[in-house]
């Protein structure tokens, strides 16, 4: 195989996808939902009536018809039922206690609490007569105040619960800063940052197919969590988890979006039981955009400081978090922006709290990078308003404060044990690669020249986790070989994306000696690999790749046993090499694994693996030209270097970190959700409205990598998929206040419309304001 090549492309590429709107059932059903026009507000009534006279309806039903159906999963008393699932016992718990009296229904009844919650569910012979029906469903809803934001929902003023507030969550790590270390330092810096609300925005959007088969039921889903999703949906049905099979297809990307157990979920498939037929529901583009989860939302304070020589002496980071109408999935993530809060630098003082604050909108949730992007981005904008006041390149100020090498590993005053990282190394890397002192002495001939454009230069060093947390750091899977010569290898992941299909059988096949072709890769399916984890954390390679060399070790210690009894020796004098046992002290007895099998008997091995917790890192710098006049900003140049320990496939890699960084790009510069005063969001055009980055827009982007080993597994890897929106959007917002020379760089908030970049060059320049 080409080192460029991945075996899945050819499939995709030419149309040859399955997925799951390509299953061909027979007497399947479509799903259609009736949703709110109205993003808080009191349900008055919902009829249905109509919607069942409509020809080619199967059926309508509101939440008052459907009496007998299951809460959603993440209600308390569900939770309570459930085992431990990532993203660790502490947000189970934490959920548990936030969501206690503040069910999420599957449709609703009385209220509703975010634009497009499901008050009905229609379904048809086909999904254009289900959404026949659904246009027919009448409803009355009366309005009521919305607050779209954590700052304004968090006085109460507009209460989502009666009786409740709408803080659903505090937390905090690290201990208070005391008063006199701020008033001692040299400098102090403070700034508020928004991070808005972001949309993931996958190629395919949800999907589920709910198949009723005798006393079983088959779903397929494109799904980062099967195992997750078939354990709830089994406990929702009160059956036997053997009784659900969940099979995960090609899936058309998620960045987070696709592990839940979502409410529309819920429905198909208790219909799909109730009517004892199939049932699919096929999210459509501007339905997604209404109702999918949201990403990042939170907003943010924060207080630095530092000595006479930049040395940094405390940092504080204040977290008020948007977690959407219900604290059912993403009401424990922000704690790990607040984990994350001391970056690659060692501060001796980090004191980091959180808010989460239910709004009036739909359910944040990780989207990628969950939680690191929004520490790297308040920590790296404060580090260029403190180099600002000491008058110190910012470049010298990270490396002065880097934790060295020789620290690792390495305690954060925020609870975190970094593993390793060589992070001067990193920026050395990105500045040369980036030109940096070029393209500062070409910034210093602009400025003393009105008739150009001016530059700016910003740079990001971050550290994030990947794998997981404690409790969601394992995988489970296995290696069995065949009389054919062929291997199969089973993982309880599920691609979405990050090439398993091409990275799982190389390591394989190397481990084993094998030829990589002999290798075939089944995951996704719970009837072939009962128990799994899944797809997320960028854990694919660090923990289920370690997991299936792990098993391949195993496989070939039995194939040394089987052989050492076939042969009469002792196992020790029995070798493996290129795919083979053979005498270890050159006697003639050899057999290749397929010889073995023949003789022996079927042969696999299963186990579950524990890894350990990892910190990638690295250095995004970014130069952009900005236009005071239009507000336009062009990046001419991005470079990210990133290290995820050890690469197992370079060309998978690249594009991970290039995907990611086009990702990060429209977070900086285009991405963002309006809302109107009713809480709706202004997006009538979809995509039209709601801006992702296209070619045409994206910049050179140069991608480099250090490598500097985990010692917390056995391959040395670390997550390699997120890279690029954690570093990406604070080194560009940096870049525009570093051109537009800022006294306060609160003024840029992302996402940078010419607008917000027109109203902020009309602000004081830095040096003014000093003077």
């Amino acid at each position: 195989m080409e080192p460029w090549s991945r075996r899945e492309d050819e499939r995709l590429l030419t149309g040859e996808g399955r997925y799951v709107a390509d299953i061909k059932v027979p007497g399947c059903l479509d799903a259609a939902f009736v949703r709110s026009d109205v993003a808080h507000g009191t349900v008055r009534s919902v009829d249905c009536s109509a919607a069942r006279e409509v020809p080619g309806v199967v059926g309508a039903w509101s939440a008052a018809d459907l009496l007998e159906m299951p809460a959603c999963p993440h209600s308390a008393a569900r939770l309570r039922d459930l085992p431990p699932v990532p993203y660790t016992l502490l947000a189970k718990l934490s959920t548990q206690e936030a969501v206690a009296g503040r069910e999420w229904p599957v449709l609703a009844k009385d209220r509703v609490r975010y634009p497009g919650e499901a008050l009905a569910v229609v379904v048809g012979e086909d999904r254009y007569r289900a959404e026949d029906g659904a246009a027919a469903v009448a409803f009355r809803i009366d309005p009521l105040p919305a607050v779209v934001t954590a700052s304004a929902a968090a006085d109460d003023s507009v209460r989502l619960f009666d009786g409740l507030s709408n803080i659903a969550l505090r937390g905090e790590t690290g201990e208070p800063i005391e008063e006199p270390v701020w008033q001692e330092a040299a400098a102090v810096v403070e700034g508020r940052y928004r991070q808005q609300l972001l949309m993931p925005t996958p190629m395919e959007c949800r999907t589920i197919l709910a198949v009723p088969e005798d006393d079983r039921l088959t779903v397929w889903s494109g799904h980062q969590m099967p195992h997750r999703l078939r354990r709830e949906l089994a406990t929702l049905l009160d059956w036997p988890v053997e009784q659900v099979r969940v099979v995960v297809p090609d899936t058309g990307g998620s960045f987070g979006s696709k592990c839940a157990t979502f409410p529309e979920f819920v429905a198909v498939v208790f219909l799909a039981v109730k009517l004892g037929r199939p049932v699919r529901w096929i999210e459509d583009r501007l339905e997604s955009m209404k109702v999918a989860t949201r990403g990042r939302g939170q907003d943010q304070k924060t207080r630095l400081a530092a000595d006479a020589e930049g040395r940094l002496v405390a940092y504080e980071l204040n977290i008020d978090a948007d977690v959407g109408a219900y604290p059912h999935l993403g009401v424990g993530l922000p704690m790990q922006t607040a984990w994350m809060a001391t970056g690659p630098y060692g501060t001796p003082r980090v004191h980091a709290t959180v808010r989460s604050v239910l709004t009036n909108t739909m359910v944040t949730y990780p989207y990628r990078g969950a939680g690191r992007p929004e520490a790297t981005i308040a920590l790296e904008r404060s580090m260029d308003m403190l180099a600002r006041r000491l008058g110190m390149d910012p470049a010298e100020l990270r490396r002065r404060n880097f934790i060295p090498p020789e620290s690792f590993p390495y305690d954060t005053p925020t609870g975190r044990r970094y593993d390793s990282g060589d992070y001067a190394g990193a920026l050395d890397l990105a500045l040369k690669t980036l030109g940096y002192d070029g393209w500062r002495a070409a910034q210093a001939r602009r400025r003393t020249d009105p008739q150009t454009l001016p530059l700016g230069i910003g740079l990001a060093c971050y550290v994030e986790r990947s794998g997981g947390e404690p409790g969601g750091l394992h995988e489970f899977g296995g290696v069995e070989a065949h009389e054919d010569g062929t291997v199969v290898a089973r993982c309880g992941t599920a691609s979405s994306g990050q090439s398993h299909e091409t990275v799982f059988p190389m390591l394989v096949a190397r481990t084993l000696g094998v030829d990589e072709a002999r290798v075939r890769l089944v995951e996704g399916d719970t009837d072939e690999q009962p128990e799994g984890l899944g797809s997320f954390a960028s854990r694919s390679a660090q923990v289920a790749g370690a997991m299936l060399q792990h098993a391949s070790m195993l496989l070939i210690e039995e194939a040394r046993a089987r052989a050492a009894a076939l042969w009469g020796m002792p196992v020790e004098e029995v070798a493996w090499s290129d795919g083979a046992v053979h005498a270890a002290h050159g006697g003639s007895a050899a057999m290749d694994l397929a010889e073995l099998v023949k003789a022996t008997g079927p042969m696999r091995v299963d186990d579950r693996f524990e890894s350990g917790m990892a910190f990638p890192f690295g250095v995004h710098a970014a130069v952009t030209e900005v236009d005071p006049e239009l507000g336009t900003v062009r990046v001419l140049r991005l470079v990210a270097v990133d290290d995820c320990g050890v690469v197992l496939n370079h060309a998978v890699v690249r594009g991970q970190a290039f995907g990611s960084a086009v990702q990060g790009i429209g977070q900086a510069l285009y991405e963002g959700i309006p809302f109107g005063d009713d809480g709706m969001p202004l997006l009538p055009g979809g995509l039209l409205d709601y801006l992702v980055p296209t070619a045409s827009e994206i910049p050179p982007i140069t991608i480099k990598e250090t490598c500097t080993p985990s010692p917390r597994t056995p391959l040395g890897a670390k997550g390699a998929g997120e890279s690029g929106c954690i570093g990406t959007p604070a080194a560009i917002v940096n870049a525009v206040a570093d051109a537009l020379q800022l006294a306060d760089p609160s003024l840029l908030q992302t996402p940078l419309t010419p607008d917000v970049v027109w109203r902020a060059a009309r602000a004081p320049k830095y040096q003014e304001a000093a003077r």
